[in-house]
Formats: structure tokens, C-alpha cells, sequence
């Protein structure tokens, strides 16, 4: 069957690495059953013949407004559909979508009608507030990272401030590679517009990076690899910090000063 990632090298390389991370997501234990998901907008690979092509399914009602995204284009990973699924077969466990002119509903265009995520009216939420802010991020992630979760057992890891000091300090690279921190949502309902609100009001705090209490994280980035690297350091961190505690002490952690240093010398914003 042919594929709309024939003779499109660009866009195939965006859908490629989209199947590498859901590789990885599966094999790290972070992708349970259909848990999880990705969506990434493929406008800029949009070329006119694309463009041209007609709708196999819709349009269907979004379920938000988003006028920032009118006549933009989607890669989305499939309601009910396994991470491990998508890493062998990205375009028969998800999907191309247009956003259509109104800004409130969409249609699938390639290659087979799978129905997007149920979660679709929050990621692309987030990726209207993206475009309307000038952020140069094009890709949002939710997984569930094992030890990132575990802490948010602890009410104490609740407070952004105190996680993401924790964290830090852990080891450099990831102040290095998330210097924005992680942001904290407490527990809502998955999948409501209320969580879908929250996590936007976290990211418009300046962070990339947003934990959802006892559930898992959500990021955006440039690229679905590095949306990927966040949440990947992150949690290499809380796998510091619990290793040190299973070994019956408190882990030190840099100290502020370290901290510090390491700002000031890859100037990094916080």
C-alpha cells in the first residue's frame, strides 16, 4: 500500500523518529498497554500535493477552539493504540490530520483513517497556545517515567521548587539539559478539560516539562526526541535520588553554589 511518506524524505524522517521514541518509551517500561501519547505538527513538511489531498475521514468536531493551528498538519498517535505498535507501524497506529479553515474541527488525510487520541483537544490546545507565543516547540509528549511518578507520592515532591532543586542537584546534566525545571500539576481527572487547563497554566510559567501528580509527565520541545531527552534526564535523576534511598541514606545533591556555578557558566535562565 502506498504511503504518504513516499518520495518525502522530510516528513519521513519526522515520522521515524516518532517510532524511534515510541521504542524507546515501550522498552522503558513507560508505555503500558495504550498509555501514553504524541503529537507532533508536521506543518512546515506539509508540501502542496499533500495539501491537495482529499480527506478519507471527517471532519470530526475537535472539541476546542484552536485558531492558531487553521489549515496546519498533524501527526497523532491513535486512540486505543500500543507505543510498541507504533514504533513498527507509525501510520497504522496513528495519523495525519488537517486542522480545517474553522479552527474547531479536523479531518484525516493519510494513510489510513485511525482515529486520533482521545486526549487530541488537549495536545492540540497546547500546540495553539505554542504557535500564539512564538514558542519554537512543534512536538508534545505524554509517558509515564516510573520514578518521576513514584515521587509524586510523596506530598513533599509536590512543590515545584523542592522537585526541581532535588532534581537538579542530582547530577549536572540535567540542570544542563532542563534548565527550566519541572513544573507540577496536582492530581485531576486524566483526560478533562481541567487538567488540559492546568497543564497549560504550567507551561506558561516557563516550563517544558510538567508533571501530573500519581500519572505522568507531559512535554513539549522542538522535536518529539527532545521533548523525550527532558523527561529522560528527569528521570534519570529520580533514579538517582530512590537508588541512594534504597541504599538507606539521603542522597547530598550539589549544593547551590555548584548549582549556581553551573548556571553562570552555561548560562543557562534559572
Amino acid at each position: 500500500m502506498a504511503s504518504v511518506l513516499d518520495s518525502r524524505e522530510a516528513l519521513s524522517q519526522q515520522i521515524a523518529q516518532v517510532a524511534e521514541v515510541a521504542s524507546y518509551l515501550w522498552q522503558k517500561g513507560w508505555a503500558e498497554r495504550n498509555g501514553g501519547n504524541i503529537t507532533v505538527n508536521v506543518t512546515p513538511w506539509a508540501d502542496d500535493a499533500l495539501r491537495a489531498l482529499p480527506a478519507i475521514a471527517g471532519p470530526f468536531p475537535i472539541g476546542t477552539e484552536v485558531p492558531n493551528l487553521k489549515d496546519s498538519y498533524f501527526y497523532v498517535k491513535g486512540t486505543g493504540k500500543r507505543m510498541r505498535d507504533l514504533a513498527r507501524r507509525p501510520m497504522e497506529n496513528g495519523a495525519i490530520i488537517r486542522v480545517l479553515p474553522d479552527g474547531l474541527s479536523y479531518e484525516i488525510v493519510a494513510d489510513n483513517p485511525v482515529m486520533p487520541t482521545s486526549e487530541l483537544p488537549s495536545h492540540l490546545a497546547v500546540h495553539d497556545w505554542l504557535i500564539r507565543t512564538g514558542s519554537p516547540c512543534r512536538a508534545s509528549l505524554h509517558t509515564h517515567p516510573i520514578e518521576l511518578v513514584a515521587l509524586t507520592h510523596n506530598r513533599k515532591w509536590m512543590d515545584s521548587d523542592a522537585a526541581t532543586r532535588m532534581l537538579w542537584s542530582m547530577i549536572p546534566e540535567t540542570k544542563a539539559f532542563c534548565p527550566k525545571g519541572l513544573g507540577m500539576v496536582p492530581y485531576m481527572l486524566p483526560s478533562s478539560t481541567a487538567l488540559a487547563k492546568a497543564t497549560l497554566d504550567t507551561l506558561a510559567k516557563d516550563y517544558d516539562v510538567v508533571m501530573w501528580e500519581k500519572h505522568g509527565v507531559f512535554a513539549v520541545d522542538v522535536d518529539i526526541m527532545a521533548a523525550f531527552d527532558q523527561i529522560d534526564v528527569l528521570n534519570k535523576s529520580a533514579q538517582i535520588y530512590l537508588s541512594a534511598k534504597a541504599m538507606g541514606f539521603e542522597p547530598e545533591g550539589m549544593t547551590d553554589a555548584q548549582m549556581k556555578e553551573m548556571s553562570v557558566a552555561f548560562h543557562l535562565p534559572k
